[in-house]
């Protein structure tokens, strides 16, 4: 067995166990994508707001996905929240 093949291995655990972590605790997950957004946004002076916006939407997206993957019924996309 060769070193990728463990840390493909390894890599598969972690993905399992952060997926777990997420869907236990996505509106935290949420917080924070909205929290570290805005963060960005104010040291950037709002020169990427657009992109900013996006990339919160598109995570914001990923845990939603990932809830509803995770069994906990039929959750639509909701932005992150304002902070």
């Amino acid at each position: 067995m060769g070193l990728l093949d463990g840390l493909k291995g390894k890599a598969g655990t972690l993905a399992g166990k952060a997926t777990e972590l997420i869907g236990d605790n996505s509106d935290k997950v949420k917080n924070g994508i909205g929290k570290a957004g805005d963060f960005v946004d104010s040291k950037t002076h709002g020169k990427y707001a657009q992109h900013i916006n996006g990339a919160q939407s598109k995570a914001s997206e990923m845990v939603d996905r990932i809830d509803k993957k995770d069994g906990k019924g039929d959750v639509g996309p909701t932005p992150p929240p304002a902070v």
